[in-house]
């Protein structure tokens, strides 16, 4: 059988190596970076734990903003209350999400991946733990190689203590999305968790410490089934990180005072850096791989080795396989992000989200079901007419209690001969006992349609109109 090789980083340094896919895992010690794109990571991290940790906790109009309350079958959110009838809008927002990966991912490549992917996220906070407790990768390496003692002991214990808590926080505020984050958190002082919250928070802490604390890049390389289907979506106008091999080769190292161009050499210094600080450990200078998620991390690297040798930056840099070919330059890249396949995605993605919006703006919370009574299906009445009994189910699935009015309509001298209105709680239902009578005359069928108006008095823009039949 063939043998399959991967290129990995050596531990502390800047060379790659090759290693079976079958070998031992070594651990990579990405080194730490800045520029531009690491503050981008940095505040992508921050905006997504501030919304992921803090929205459970944020109140209005005396409940929880955004809950999914899976034992009264109702999702908050903010203003709307969503009921397991509406499944549809969870529906187009799954759709809208695929649909806007496509589009960002043919744009732009794996931009998801590098800045906010749970994966990349968590990992990035769990390597910031990590330099705070045992310091920056080359520490890191040196104290892995030490034996055990009371440092090492301290520093790694400290680490994990951290690690878990963590992650069990994280686990504590998923739960918190579907029980109430205060009573979960009077429940968390008692120690009095059910059966589910304390599964679930033991289980997604287990996962978040296990992926982000070690398995780390394997995940991207082997567990992610989008690293393996994203080539489908890449064309060579699509813009992903690159190493401008035209530029850089022949590689070498050379002295700063040195005319390498005489030497025949790139502006690759082949210091390295590029891959020490990759998280996934691989060279980007070995072409697109499709273990690269998009970080940025060497370009923030190479920019400061080309600053410091007063070469160009952008020898690694977003840019397109056609830039590279040398069939446009870069500053032409904006003219060819809309071609076939990005406008497709940007119509229907438009449309989509234009069409979301609309019916999400018309929504009326209101829901009516019309049973026929299966005891009397008619009868004659006492005024000598022909009468049909009803059950009106009628759900408020407003946050606001309303007052709804019943009439009926569809045959003449039709009338409601019980109460037309009820009263129901927000977030509540009724149900309504209707009698319709009508004159013989008017009732020349076996069947005939009727319709049933239910109108709130208070909003009458909350309505809804439920078919049924009458009866000879």
């Amino acid at each position: 059988m063939a043998e399959v090789k991967v290129q990995d980083a050596e531990q502390g340094g800047g060379k790659g190596m090759e290693r079976d896919l079958l070998s031992i895992h070594q651990k990579i010690y990405p080194r730490a970076v800045s520029g531009v794109f690491q503050n981008w990571r940095v505040a992508l991290v921050v905006i997504t734990q501030l919304i992921y940790y803090g929205l459970p906790w944020l109140q209005w109009e005396g409940r929880q903003a955004v809950l999914f309350d899976l034992g009264a079958r109702k999702f908050f959110l903010f203003d709307s209350v969503f009921w397991p009838q509406e499944f549809v809008w969870l529906a187009a927002i799954l759709i809208i999400s695929a649909l806007g990966l496509f589009l960002f991912t043919a744009i732009a490549g794996r931009l998801w991946c590098g800045y906010a992917c749970p994966q990349t996220v968590y990992t990035e906070l769990f390597m910031w733990v990590e330099q705070w407790f045992e310091g920056d990768h080359k520490k890191q390496q040196k104290l892995n190689g030490q034996p055990w003692n009371v440092e090492k002991i301290l520093r790694r214990g400290g680490k994990h203590l951290a690690w878990v808590l963590l992650s069990l926080w994280t686990g504590f505020t998923l739960v918190a999305y579907f029980t109430p984050a205060r009573e979960l958190w009077q429940e968390l002082l008692t120690l009095s968790f059910g059966p589910w919250e304390t599964f679930w928070i033991l289980f997604y802490g287990f996962a978040t410490w296990g992926f982000a604390g070690f398995m780390r890049e394997q995940v991207c390389k082997y567990m992610c089934p989008y690293a393996r289907f994203q080539s489908v979506m890449f064309d060579q106008d699509t813009l992903v990180i690159t190493y401008d091999y035209n530029r850089g080769e022949p590689r070498g190292a050379r002295g700063k005072s040195v005319d390498y161009k005489a030497k025949g050499l790139g502006d690759c210094v082949d210091c390295g850096i590029c891959v020490q600080v990759c998280p996934t450990g691989i060279d980007i200078r070995n072409g697109l791989q499709y273990m690269c998620i998009g970080c940025a991390a060497c370009i923030d690297a190479c920019d400061q080795v080309m600053e410091k040798v007063g070469y160009p930056k952008g020898l690694i840099r977003y840019s397109t396989e056609n830039v590279l070919d040398g069939k446009y330059t870069d500053k032409e890249i904006p003219k060819h992000v809309f071609r076939i396949r990005t406008l497709f995605y940007t119509v229907v993605l438009a449309g989509i989200i234009i069409a979301f919006f609309v019916t999400l703006a018309n929504r009326i919370p209101l829901r009516v079901d019309v049973i026929r009574d299966r005891q009397a299906l008619s009868q004659e009445s006492a005024s000598g007419g022909i009468e049909n009994s009803y059950r009106l189910q009628i759900i408020n699935m407003d946050g606001k209690p309303h007052r709804y009015s019943i009439t009926a309509k569809g045959l003449d001298d039709l009338r409601i001969t019980t109460s037309n209105q009820v009263e129901i709680p927000a977030l509540g239902t009724a149900e309504v006992s209707v009698t319709l009578e009508a004159g013989r005359l008017a009732v020349n069928k076996p069947s005939q349609p009727v319709f049933f108006e239910i109108k709130s008095l208070d909003d009458p823009k909350i309505m809804r109109e439920a078919k049924s039949s009458f009866l000879r």
